[in-house]
Formats: structure tokens, sequence, C-alpha cells
């Protein structure tokens, strides 16, 4: 196996795990709110429930995020594939002049930076929603039961 073939199935063997990842944030904002709607069936409301309606409120954030955080890893792989191809000769666009292939270049580059930023940004923020609705529900739990007690 060649150092490149190495090295491409290293980091196929990232992207997918992060995707794993991704998806499993996603997987347990969606059941978190499930549990929540469920815990809560059949109670009056009443300021109580605040610290779960907040941990609510962060799961669908963080499931939102989730969302975003997909889209802006896709647009980021495309923007790269384009800038292979700028960089290899083989766009569909190409720009006849290397002047302006040059400044293609820079503009895919600073794209699949912002794009990349962003999908950073909202894969953070997944987490850290997720885990907010944890600690509110969680204060939840214990403040009912003070309550009941």
């Amino acid at each position: 196996m060649s150092l490149d073939n190495a090295i491409s199935n290293l980091h196929k063997a990232h992207q997918a795990g992060q995707e794993k990842y991704t998806y499993f944030l996603l997987a347990a904002a969606g059941a978190a709110i499930g549990f929540a709607v469920q815990k809560t069936e059949g109670l009056s409301l009443s300021w109580w429930l605040l610290p779960v309606a907040l941990a609510t409120v962060c799961w669908g954030v963080s499931f939102h995020f989730g969302c975003k955080n997909v889209i802006w890893v896709q647009t980021s792989i495309m923007a790269n594939f384009n800038l292979l191809q700028l960089r290899q000769g083989s766009h569909p666009e190409q720009p006849p002049h290397p002047e302006l292939n040059s400044a293609a270049i820079r503009g895919v580059e600073s794209a699949l930076e912002k794009n990349g930023n962003k999908a950073q940004f909202y894969g953070i923020w997944q987490f850290r929603l997720l885990v907010a609705g944890a600690i509110f529900f969680i204060a939840w739990r214990v403040a009912e039961m003070a309550r009941i007690s």
C-alpha cells in the first residue's frame, strides 16, 4: 500500500467517524426530547417545568445545529472537490487564463475555510447544547424530588 493510499484511507476513516459522531448526537437529541415529553405527560403547567422546558429547547437547537453541521460539512467537501479540480485543470468551468484560474483557486480556498469554520461552529454547539439540555433536565429531576419530599 502506498503512502497516498494510506493517507486517503486514514482520511476516509476519520470522516466516517466524524459522521457517526454527528448522527449519534442527532439521535441523542431526538431521543432526549421524546423522553422529556414522556416524563412530563399529564403534568400541569407550572414554573417547576421551566428547567425541562429549557432542556427541551437546548436539545431542539442541538438537533438543528447538528443538521446545519451536516450541511456545512457536505458544502466543505464539495468546495474541496472543486479546489482539487481547479488545481488539476479538470474543472468543468476552468478559467482559460492562469491569472483567472489562480483567482478562482483563491476564491474556493476562502470559501472552503469559511465553510469549515461554520461546520466546526455548528458541531461544537451541537454537543454543548446537548450537554446543557442534560444539565437542565437533571436539575429539573432534582428539583422535582426536593419538591415532592
